[in-house]
């Protein structure tokens, strides 16, 4: 696999992944909550990342810029995305009270004290209506960052070095 179809996999996979997610909102009424936003939005980030690193084509060292980049991302993602999961996982009666919305808290309040308030959950991040196999969309989501990041890694590990053809 050359790094320009390895990047174009993952740009594949997160524009397939954000559209499902577009698809459960406005087609089957899920809702998403801040967290889900923010998965979202990290999803779009390595999506971008991924497609200007598939036209760019790099070799090793490129590579491995861009896959170390994925891989933050993919992390921060996952980090997220474990959060609602273990959310998920309280017992009702130590489930937070549900907040405000995310565009009313980044509105109201300086960003720092947003995120603060994003990442302590509430009630409607705990809510797991769509399952697949057992798992929520953040357990779906975990799943697809700890992949895409595994993917990044193996992309700059196979690169080719300067002055190798590939």
């Amino acid at each position: 696999m050359t790094t320009r179809r390895g990047y174009a996999l993952g740009l594949l996979v997160c524009a397939s992944l954000l559209g499902f997610a577009y698809y459960l909102q406005y087609f089957d009424n899920q809702e998403p909550c801040p967290l889900c936003i923010l998965q979202r939005v990290a999803f779009f980030d390595m999506m971008l990342v991924f497609g200007i690193a598939a036209l760019h084509g790099p070799r090793r060292r490129g590579a491995i810029i861009y896959s170390g980049l994925l891989f933050v991302m993919a992390a921060m993602g996952a980090a997220i995305a474990g959060r609602q999961v273990w959310l998920q996982h309280l017992p009702p009666d130590q489930v937070p009270a549900c907040g405000p919305g995310l565009e009313y808290m980044l509105e109201r309040f300086p960003l720092a004290d947003a995120l603060q308030k994003i990442f302590a959950g509430s009630g409607e991040c705990a809510e797991a209506g769509w399952r697949l196999l057992g798992l929520t969309i953040a357990g779906w989501s975990l799943v697809w960052f700890v992949l895409l990041g595994a993917l990044a890694v193996y992309v700059a590990v196979r690169a080719p070095r300067a002055g190798t053809r590939r």
